[in-house]
């Protein structure tokens, strides 16, 4: 039962007991409680009985009876460890019991002039009182009073700013988002501080009611876009949301693909430089991970650090990157295809060799090469589970230790350890973990197409892949979309990483109408030009 149809039955059933409403004194009906949204009464045991009962078994909701100048009854509401107790007591209680010398003036007057609280929101229905509660803020009732105030003193734990764990960077800023939602806003504003930047917040999940918000530059991006992600946002109906993969797994375009169509990180440049280009974020409550799209293949294989360094530098390191990502791909599938039908391309003197280290292995190469495999995803996925104390020293040991094992025992050859240690250390150049999944689920069925089929059969996996991310959408852009552009400009930022006086004009995503100029043009750096100026 959601907390909506909670609140429904519990205002039905005391309805019943209590037949005075508002400044009605006949009974209302239940279609009539309905109707009036399940509003607060005039009657302050009746409002307390209600919350008493929505927050039944509920040992840390506070009930702290109050008497407003000395004679008017009144009650806080609170949860225990997300409100500021002491500035409940001391800029909400304190100044509200002391006597008052009128006797003639307004209640609500009265209290806002007494309380040092800088938000205060006038409350009239028992959700509006569950929302405020819910989320930290104490909740104000007085006596013959059909409506309240939620005071702003939400409090609680939260983990400072620290630097990105799963983004790590030589160069560039060093704080990463928190799993505090306001803290990840401001974050951003402080950024981009152009009124612009737009954040619509919503709640998502029927008992979590979790905090969510679009973020987006108004004028920068498409439309068409946020309306789109606008319909698949609200098209979510769930218990509850605890981080941003259940969002991404309800809003992607194809849920079955191996390939992320969302863009997670926690650093808050990445997350603006995206914005600026005129993609969205989604923002969660109670994660560090941001969700952006629209993005392409390459969004995922790019580092943040390759715009900080001389384009240079970023250049050669994302053709180091690029080459060693089809290294980890294909180097496995490549090397059981060459020993098991493909002998004749290998030079004699190293087909010997391979041949002499095979020799006492009783596996074929594509068991032998699914063994390793298998067991070297095994310990770099203990190595990232465990403890960080812990965690490098199993990966690495292990890893030595037990490929020195088992070719000593002949159940693999000293070759096939070389390889998978190489193809593990080439997945390590992808600058995201999620981005590397991918790659490493891809590469299990190449390897059995290898073992079956040969280098036809590689070509027919990697025919199969590229066809499959041709059809593959983010948000409905072409997750190719860049690489088979037409335009010159549209690659400056692909295979190569352009300098920035020459990407004056930004990717082109949804629709006609968008903003393609990003700086003015003409800003090539010369000495000539320093000294005519």
């Amino acid at each position: 039962m959601s907390e909506r149809d909670l609140v429904s039955k519990l205002i039905k059933k005391l309805s019943r007991k209590h037949p005075t409403v508002h400044n009605q004194s006949q009974n209302p009906q239940p279609s009539e409680i309905e109707a009036d949204q399940h509003k607060l009464y005039r009657d302050l045991e009746q409002n307390e009985e209600m919350l008493r009962s929505i927050y039944h078994n509920c040992s840390d909701v506070v009930f702290r009876s109050v008497r407003i100048g000395g004679r008017i009854k009144a009650i806080l509401v609170y949860i225990e460890g997300l409100s500021d107790a002491l500035a409940v007591d001391e800029y909400v209680i304190a100044p509200l019991i002391r006597e008052d010398s009128e006797q003639n003036h307004e209640v609500w007057q009265f209290v806002e002039r007494r309380i040092s609280v800088s938000e205060v929101s006038e409350v009239h229905t028992f959700k509006q009182c569950v929302d405020y509660i819910s989320n930290g803020n104490p909740i104000l009732l007085c006596d013959k009073e059909a409506k309240g105030l939620a005071l702003g003193l939400c409090k609680w734990e939260k983990r400072g700013i620290e630097e990105p764990v799963a983004e790590v960077g030589i160069r560039g800023p060093r704080e990463g988002f928190t799993e505090t939602l306001r803290i990840t806003t401001s974050q951003i504003r402080r950024i981009i501080k152009s009124p612009k930047l737009k954040m619509e917040a919503m709640k998502m999940g029927e008992y979590t009611q979790t905090n969510v918000v679009l973020a987006y530059i108004e004028g920068l991006v498409d439309e068409s876009l946020l309306v789109e992600v606008r319909n698949r946002l609200q098209r979510i109906r769930i218990d509850g949301i605890l981080e941003s993969g259940y969002i991404e797994e309800l809003i992607e375009d194809a849920p079955y693909s191996p390939f992320p169509q969302l863009l997670s990180t926690e650093r808050p440049d990445v997350t603006c430089g995206n914005l600026l280009e005129g993609r969205f974020a989604i923002l969660i409550e109670g994660t560090p991970f941001v969700l952006i799209a629209p993005i392409s293949i390459f969004s995922l294989f790019q580092s943040a650090e390759d715009y900080y360094q001389r384009f240079v530098i970023s250049t050669l390191i994302r053709w180091l990157r690029y080459g060693f990502i089809l290294i980890s791909l294909l180097l496995p599938s490549v090397y059981v295809a060459l020993l098991t039908f493909h002998q004749e391309m290998v030079p004699g003197s190293l087909l010997i060799s391979m041949a002499s280290a095979r020799e006492a292995v009783p596996f074929p190469a594509l068991v032998e090469a699914m063994l390793m495999e298998v067991t070297f995803e095994a310990l770099r996925e203990a190595g990232v589970r465990l403890p960080k104390q812990v965690g490098a020293a199993v990966s690495i040991v292990g890893a030595l230790v037990i490929g020195q094992a088992a070719v000593q025992a002949g159940l693999v050859s000293a070759p096939m350890v070389i390889v998978v240690a190489i193809t593990g250390i080439a997945s390590f150049l992808v600058p995201r973990y999620v981005s590397g999944i991918a790659i490493r689920m891809l590469r299990f069925p190449l390897i059995f197409l290898a073992g079956t089929l040969g280098l036809l059969g590689i070509m027919m996996g990697l025919i199969a892949i590229v066809l499959h991310m041709c059809s593959l959408r983010s948000f409905g852009v072409p997750y190719l979309s860049s690489l088979t552009s037409p335009k010159l400009s549209e690659m400056k930022d692909i295979l190569i990483r352009a300098p920035w006086w020459m990407m004056d004009k930004r990717p082109h995503f949804t629709g006609q109408d968008y903003n393609e100029i990003r700086q003015a043009p003409g800003q090539k750096p010369s000495p000539k030009q320093d000294s005519e100026t």
